[in-house]
């Protein structure tokens, strides 16, 4: 019973980042060359958020959650969807979705660092600061790709920026763990998305007027891609391993996302693969593997 368990768990971790979220590097590259970031943000959150309320309903999925949970979920569709998914695809504009994939593989050395302080049964240990100390080497070692002799290169914003995504997701588990690991992840889910949609709306037609729908089969493709596949199957599959596994832990997903997104930017978009790339995602997934190492 332990062993199909664990399989299962397994299972939702390699269909969560080989799949889900290591295809959608590739798609969001694809859809910010015809629409600003912040819409294609708006339609990706709105059409998950359309495909979630409905499983819910259908399922008759009980929502079991004060006021006060709410508006803990609603925070979370800010810090957890509206701003990392708006910071990844704005950095996207400005370098390719390869490099993307591997600097949101920063995560886990976040969430180890908020964990500390926030989960009792999460503790820095002397592998973990191995890991980090390797990580942020990994991270560095990328940063200076785009590092002039005398001026900051216009593509380490848009490196910034994903990896600020990045820690947006870390505290995002840690809090997720703390205070909502009771609830349903579908019903997290459900109400994380409505108050993204809400916010992106609020703010796409202001920053990004006059708004640009895709206009092309591709376009939409990604767009639709990325709402059902990328978050409607992703999210709840991700609050599922932060309730069982920890937010530590369920962060490792991030191993897999890297090379399924450099794979496809390298062979379908024809971005580059350099000493730099190679060496800074191998650091970083040995930051990842002495993290998490276990006698």
């Amino acid at each position: 019973m332990r062993r199909s368990q664990d399989l299962k768990l397994w299972g939702v971790f390699l269909l969560l980042g080989g799949f889900c979220w290591g295809t959608s590097y590739f798609w969001i590259k694809i859809a910010v060359s015809e629409i600003g970031p912040l819409t294609l943000v708006a339609l990706r959150v709105t059409l998950a958020g359309i495909v979630i309320w409905a499983w819910v309903l259908a399922r008759k999925i009980p929502f079991h959650a004060s006021a006060k949970q709410i508006g803990r979920m609603a925070l979370m569709g800010i810090t957890n969807t509206a701003l990392p998914f708006t910071l990844i695809s704005w950095g996207e504009t400005r370098i390719d979705s390869g490099l993307t994939g591997l600097l949101t593989a920063t995560m886990p050395f976040f969430t180890i660092l908020i964990a500390h302080f926030w989960i009792t049964n999460d503790r820095i240990t002397t592998p973990k600061t191995m890991g980090v100390i390797l990580g942020f080497s990994g991270v560095s070692l990328l940063l200076t790709r785009d590092i002039g002799l005398s001026e900051i290169s216009f593509n380490l914003w848009g490196q910034a920026a994903v990896i600020g995504g990045a820690l947006c997701y870390a505290s995002s588990a840690v809090y997720n763990r703390r205070v909502l690991h009771k609830q349903h992840p579908l019903v997290i889910t459900a109400y994380t998305l409505a108050t993204a949609a809400a916010s992106m709306w609020l703010l796409a037609p202001l920053l990004e007027a006059p708004l640009t729908l895709p206009q092309t089969p591709i376009s939409w493709t990604a767009t639709v891609w990325l709402a059902l596949i990328g978050t409607a199957l992703a999210y709840p599959l991700m609050f599922f391993l932060i309730n069982t596994w920890g937010p530590t832990r369920a962060s490792l997903v991030s191993y897999v996302i890297p090379v399924t997104a450099v794979v496809l930017g390298v062979t379908l978009l024809n971005e580059s693969l350099d000493w730099r790339l190679a060496w800074g995602g191998i650091l970083i997934v040995m930051g990842i593997a002495s993290t998490n190492w276990r006698t």
